[in-house]
């Protein structure tokens, strides 16, 4: 797992997705690394789901997904993401708000009974920048 993340955060350093610098000192983004273990068999009905609808409901509530990625990890298929929020307050509201959408649920509903589980296991980290760190934010829109 810390060879995913040593990584994934190398390749977000060395990428450029429009980074700016920041327009205020105190203003700091905050990231989510987000893992899902995804089960072989429902992996294109997986990410369909995300496509087309968790990504589209998701920007309903202030979601910036940063990159998305497919691993094999310790013989698991994977599907990690990494969002950037404001703050620590509006990612667990976003979450909140997001997590109790009617559409959202209904989706899931939906698609559980025609292909039953979607995830094995799911691990999230916050990651907060340091004061050294040479990315300092990811979007190029706030």
């Amino acid at each position: 797992m810390r060879q995913v993340l040593v990584l994934m955060l190398t390749i977000c350093a060395t990428t450029s997705f429009g980074q700016t610098s920041l327009e205020s000192k105190d203003a700091k983004p905050i990231h989510q690394l987000r893992i899902y273990e995804v089960p072989r068999e429902n992996k294109q009905a997986f990410h369909d789901r995300f496509r087309d609808h968790a990504q589209r409901i998701m920007k309903k509530y202030g979601f910036k997904i940063i990159a998305m990625w497919e691993s094999e990890f310790d013989k698991k298929l994977e599907f990690i993401y990494l969002l950037e929020w404001k703050d620590e307050a509006t990612m667990k509201s976003s979450w909140s708000n997001f997590m109790s959408d009617k559409e959202w649920k209904d989706i899931k509903a939906e698609t559980a009974k025609v292909h039953g589980n979607f995830v094995n296991n799911i691990e999230e980290r916050t990651l907060v920048l340091t004061d050294y760190s040479p990315l300092k934010i990811l979007t190029i829109d706030k």
